[in-house]
């Protein structure tokens, strides 16, 4: 896995979780995802040097540096990259389009972030600005925490005096190349070494080193083995015919993916596979059945049904067949996964908690970015049962929901 000199035609604003290459990426898009995992147990078992990428659970999404067009620096949303590109070089341009402590951040960046004389474009999370950092105390050690989203970030005061100098702290993840915003290339991966120091900017970049200290043992490495093959297996049962048709088809895997996403939301694995294919065809009929409900007229009843009707000739026996394997080598990709997550959460240098009704406790990473240099493509490692929960959940306290936040 090369990070430093992977190049994408996509601009990074939304990554695909492994499993869900399944349903998306066709017959190329599942062999990645199988790729991709081979690549990271040969990394993890000491046999391939590599780099990985952590997901912060940072926010907003922040872009900067030099606007093609004029040079001049600026800062941006993730509507840089529409038609009409909307960029910030004036506190003015900021209130005109924001306010609250977006507008806040957004003027906190353009006014300390000239100071790392970036070239080019990048893109990273926000992870705090002043306000945002606050001191807490876990199992009676005082710590330095900041809370950007849904995971609390706490680093040991006696290790945080960087990060109480600083006005902003950012991780930066993508660099961007090309002569005018809409023809940009995405390479994943920023080199912060080339950043002028400023006292006022926590600046991290996302890599994840180290990683031959998180070398998998002989029986974790069977077991990924093992799993492995079943994808094979899966794989190779699987009709082309099917997985093509449902990668024409987005509408349709969007919400097989919505379907699954119930169970995430509701801390469920999913178990009969064959059940889960039933269920998800009467979840899209409640669906569409609400929605021909909702209309008043023949007509708009009419339009809806046959958005169901459409959506139903997918299910034919040998595509609910295909589906069937298709959940079960999500399954699968999900058991491998969560092996190598576990294994490269040992590696992370500051502690995380999420915030409960019922107080704190600890949790891992967001997760983590894989890329394969075969296919070229790259993909996101979550433990959706953890952190995806996490963030559905209304008993986890989230930073938006702070008063400071509003």
């Amino acid at each position: 896995m090369d990070f430093k000199n992977f190049i994408t035609e996509q601009k990074n604003t939304h990554m695909t979780h492994i499993e869900d290459k399944v349903l998306y990426g066709g017959v190329n898009g599942t062999r990645m995802a199988i790729n991709a995992l081979r690549d990271m147990r040969d990394m993890l078992s000491g046999k391939k040097a590599g780099n990985l990428s952590v997901k912060w659970d940072g926010a907003p999404a922040i872009f900067c540096g030099e606007d093609p067009r004029d040079g001049k620096f600026f800062v941006a949303k993730k509507g840089i990259f529409a038609k009409n590109p909307k960029v910030y070089k004036t506190n003015a341009e900021i209130d005109a389009d924001m306010s609250g402590d977006l507008a806040d951040k957004m003027k906190d960046a353009l006014q300390y972030l000239p100071d790392l004389g970036i070239k080019g474009v990048i893109q990273g999370d926000f992870l705090f600005s002043k306000k945002d950092l606050s001191t807490k105390k876990f199992d009676g050690v005082p710590y330095v925490t900041f809370h950007p989203n849904t995971i609390i970030y706490a680093v040991p005061v006696d290790q945080a005096s960087e990060i109480k100098k600083a006005k902003i702290g950012i991780v930066w993840h993508t660099t961007y190349t090309g002569d005018t915003f809409e023809s940009m290339r995405a390479t994943y991966g920023v080199d912060v070494s080339k950043f002028r120091n400023s006292v006022n900017v926590w600046s991290q970049d996302a890599m994840l080193r180290d990683v031959q200290q998180a070398t998998m043992s002989k029986k974790e490495t069977d077991r990924v083995n093992q799993l492995l093959s079943k994808c094979g297996l899966l794989f190779n049962k699987i009709s082309g015919t099917t997985l093509r048709e449902l990668e024409s088809k987005q509408h349709i895997a969007t919400l097989i993916e919505q379907f699954n996403n119930t169970y995430v939301r509701k801390g469920a694995v999913i178990g009969n596979t064959s059940m889960h294919v039933t269920k998800l065809i009467k979840w899209i009929q409640d669906k569409y059945q609400k929605e021909i409900d909702k209309r008043k007229t023949a007509k708009g009843k009419g339009v809806q049904q046959q958005k169901l009707d459409e959506i139903l000739e997918f299910f034919s026996v040998d595509n609910k067949k295909a589906l069937v394997s298709m959940i079960e080598l999500q399954k699968t990709i999900v058991l491998a996964k969560l092996i190598l997550i576990n294994k490269l959460d040992r590696l992370k240098k500051i502690d995380t908690f999420v915030q409960t009704t019922n107080g704190y406790k600890t949790t891992g990473e967001e997760g983590y970015v894989a890329i394969d240099t075969l296919g070229g493509d790259a993909v996101k490692l979550v433990d959706r049962m953890e952190f995806s929960y996490n963030n559905f959940s209304p008993d986890v306290v989230k930073g938006w929901d702070k008063p400071s936040r509003n």
